[in-house]
């Protein structure tokens, strides 16, 4: 289930050193060798070097690829096939190196704004856990019942570990779920179909979809891919279920005579701008290189969504944090009434 993948580090290195040495006109052979010694990622340069291994027997590079396609990612090795078939592997290779490298960046960028909220969220649980514990002990020190502040039965040192056991166990098999859907395509599109349509997040994913989208049909135009192969490449390039799942939808609208810009538009997964921009440069049949040039803005707007998802978590968090601090302050306070008030009937 958690099979291992290239990094987006490594892939960007292989790209970008063997698009270099080809284009030098360095042999593939020595190419390959000579990028297999570079590398510091073991997983990498065991996959590189049978890599090389095929191609001194006579294989082409996509086809030994191939035999690593649950390593590598199917649009590396469908691209190469292509870079290979036109003679422009190293212009391919260089936009590929190009495209793990903003995904790369994309990602450390997600993290770096995804961190704090995850930090006050941890910390909140922590303090709660804390909370707990204290309660229990004065309560063992100064005799009487604890205060029960979460109203879950959950007090004392068992309580606290309970509390932190449910809370972070939950987190572990929501991850594991998303996992297990994540490694199946039909469940991966409902489920990211079902995102797309939360508040915020869905922005966020379908921003990232289409940057990818844009990227990969432009690149694959380029190179000589012709439509049907291209546009199969570029779905899956975007990493979302929903738009993976309208790719027979898209070519049927593609092969009964639709345009472009009204194929994508039926499967309501971009945006208006986009589409009217696609209709715009196929009159012109300049489709690829206005989604080449407009690919970096798609991308600084994936990362405004992110900045704004980042920002509506955080809130959830702080609001979740005051939501406990009041219904902490109304308990204690209800506890102690009660107890002024059955001190004063015994008076």
């Amino acid at each position: 289930m958690f099979g291992g993948r290239a990094s987006l580090k490594s892939l960007m290195i292989v790209c970008r050193s063997l698009a270099s040495m080809l284009d030098a006109g360095v042999d593939v052979k020595k190419a390959f060798e000579i990028c297999r010694n570079k590398l510091a990622d073991s997983s990498m340069r065991r996959t590189i070097g049978d890599i090389e291994d095929q191609i001194r027997q006579g294989s082409d590079i996509s086809a030994a690829m191939e035999d690593h396609a649950g390593y590598l990612p199917r649009l590396l090795i469908d691209m190469v096939a292509v870079g290979e078939q036109t003679g422009n592997l190293p212009e391919v290779l260089e936009s590929l190196s190009i495209h793990y490298e903003n995904r790369q960046r994309l990602r450390r960028d997600f993290f770096a704004v995804i961190a704090w909220p995850c930090i006050q969220f941890v910390a909140a649980v922590l303090i709660i856990a804390l909370l707990i514990v204290v309660l229990g002990v004065v309560a063992d020190t100064r005799g009487g019942d604890s205060v029960d502040v979460l109203g879950l039965g959950l007090v004392g040192g068992k309580g606290a570990i309970i509390w932190l056991t449910s809370v972070f166990g939950s987190i572990l098999a929501m991850y594991v779920g998303y996992m297990l859907i994540n490694r199946s395509l039909g469940g991966k599109q409902i489920f990211d179909s079902y995102l797309l349509r939360v508040p915020v997040l869905g922005a966020s994913l379908r921003a990232f979809a289409v940057a990818r989208f844009s990227w990969a049909f432009a690149l694959t135009q380029q190179s000589g891919m012709s439509i049907k192969p291209s546009m199969e490449t570029s779905l899956k390039a975007t990493s979302n279920g929903a738009f993976i799942q309208a790719t027979g939808p898209v070519w049927n609208e593609l092969q009964n005579g639709a345009f472009l810009g009204e194929a994508l538009d039926h499967t309501r997964l971009f945006p208006e701008e986009f589409i009217e921009m696609v209709q715009v440069s196929e009159s012109s049949g300049t489709v690829p290189e206005a989604l080449q040039r407009m690919s970096p803005q798609f991308e600084d707007e994936a990362r405004r969504k992110l900045g704004a998802l980042a920002m509506t978590l955080g809130w959830l968090v702080w609001c979740c944090v005051a939501i406990f601090i009041i219904v902490l302050i109304f308990r204690v306070a209800g506890i102690y009434l009660g107890a002024l008030e059955d001190a004063g009937r015994a008076i």
